[in-house]
């Protein structure tokens, strides 16, 4: 592990004085008012079309989009309370019409 006394990188100083937040940004996790606008907005339409509802329908009728959004949204790793993995085995049929 590299530390500041054991660092070789040089940063070049400008002479010019830093804001006192300088380099902090955003913590981590944290949406831009952008990012957090539009995910408002979305969730605002899925509201007017019928929440849960309409995802229902959606999963019916597009199970490949359905699915691809369910991948975006669930954690990337689960654990049981006791440590160990879960799995989980997600099967689609096609509808009989």
């Amino acid at each position: 592990m590299m530390t500041a006394e054991t660092s070789t990188k040089k940063v070049p100083d400008s002479g010019r004085r830093k804001p006192p937040a300088a380099g902090k940004g955003r913590p981590k996790g944290a949406l831009n008012k952008e990012n957090k606008a539009l995910r408002q907005m979305i969730l605002d339409a899925l509201e007017k079309k019928g929440g849960v509802d309409y995802l229902v329908e959606q999963a019916d009728k597009n199970p490949r989009a359905f699915l691809s959004l369910l991948g975006r949204v669930l954690p990337l790793q689960v654990t049981a309370e006791n440590g160990e993995r879960l799995v989980f085995e997600i099967t689609t049929a096609p509808t009989q019409k």
